[in-house]
């Protein structure tokens, strides 16, 4: 697999932690005259990347008024994952989520950020498909051998459920490097695969769904297949926040948790029409009408990180260099700020 990966490198590492420490303000949590004691004037403005077309969790929590006096500043949309935690671990946010394994790559290159709850999950009507034309000869993992695949970035969800499916169909260490991954924006990844700009594709969600509505593709694998229901990846925060913010985290954790539940609990046709009221009100010039392939939550229940949620990717880590050997989850994630839980035990 032509990966290309954006592995950091220490000197990169060094620089993230260098920025970070040297952050500071309003983003790190001054205390703006206070004592500087945890829980003292805390931030209650939480800054954050959204995705077009799309409403978040956080952004479901606080329109349901589960986020109490903490407010969200939106700041543009991501592009990714991976670029989301980096935003976080360098100050330009206070919070973003991303696939488990990036979270991983990004700590292991000396980034001081902990995950505090899951926010996006894979289950029998909620996953990532990969997709090919529907007369192509791609059928099973070896003739992935010298094609294409389409993905949104490298180093995320789906390079890791692309090798660990080869992997475990078979293939060598040669062999999948022979499968090249390319760089393709997913509302460009269908268009893509149709044209025959790419031989697959990674489709999830709504993007999966009005594929599938158009016909000509059919799907060859998933990551539901491989795994069942699982965490994908959760949102993360730097540890000088956590330590200065505790409360702010706790009740932003909290309150994901409690929109986990209530989109769980909630008839399909009454999460659209809220989703769906939320993106208009917003005025972000969107367009609301793929949320209509909204179809599960995917996440696991209340959102609770495990230990399974990284290690389920430990060989592909060591595959790509981002670990040697076996994952100090310890030092990755945290449920102390998820009061559905602590309330629980």
């Amino acid at each position: 697999m032509k990966r290309h990966l954006t592995i950091l490198s220490a000197a990169a590492a060094v620089v993230i932690a260098l920025t970070v420490s040297g952050c500071g303000g309003s983003a790190a949590g001054d205390d703006k005259g206070g004592t500087g004691a945890p829980g003292a004037n805390e931030i209650k403005e939480l800054r954050y990347q959204g995705w077009a077309n799309s409403v978040t969790l956080p952004e479901l929590a606080e329109d349901l008024g589960y986020l109490g006096d903490v407010k969200l500043n939106w700041v543009g949309n991501t592009i990714s994952g991976p670029q989301d935690i980096q935003s976080a671990a360098t100050g330009q946010t206070d919070f973003g989520g991303a696939f488990a394994g990036a979270v991983v790559k990004l700590v292991e290159a000396g980034a001081p950020v902990k995950a505090v709850i899951n926010y996006y999950g894979e289950d029998s009507k909620t996953f990532n498909g990969f997709y090919v034309k529907e007369d192509s000869p791609i059928k099973t993992a070896r003739d992935f051998i010298g094609k294409k695949i389409a993905v949104n970035t490298l180093g995320a969800h789906s390079e890791a459920v692309i090798n660990t499916y080869l992997r475990k169909n078979g293939l060598s260490a040669d062999e999948i490097k022979q499968v090249q991954l390319v760089v393709v924006p997913p509302n460009d990844t269908e268009e893509a695969i149709r044209r025959g700009q790419v031989d697959a594709g990674s489709l999830g969600s709504i993007l999966q769904d009005k594929a599938v509505a158009n016909g000509g593709l059919r799907s060859v694998f998933s990551d539901f297949d491989l795994f069942g229901t699982f965490a994908g990846g959760p949102y993360v925060f730097r540890e000088d926040f956590l330590a200065q913010n505790p409360n702010t985290v706790r009740t932003f954790t909290t309150g994901v948790a409690k929109a986990i539940e209530w989109e769980r609990a909630t008839p399909r046709k009454d999460v659209i029409a809220r989703l769906t009221k939320i993106l208009k009100e917003r005025g972000r010039n969107e367009n609301p009408a793929a949320l209509q392939y909204w179809k599960s939550v995917g996440v696991p229940a209340k959102g609770e990180i495990k230990d399974e949620d990284f290690t389920r990717w430990e060989e592909y880590l060591k595959s790509v260099g981002i670990i040697r050997s076996g994952l100090d989850t310890k030092k990755l994630y945290t449920n102390e700020f998820n009061g559905l839980l602590t309330a629980s035990k």
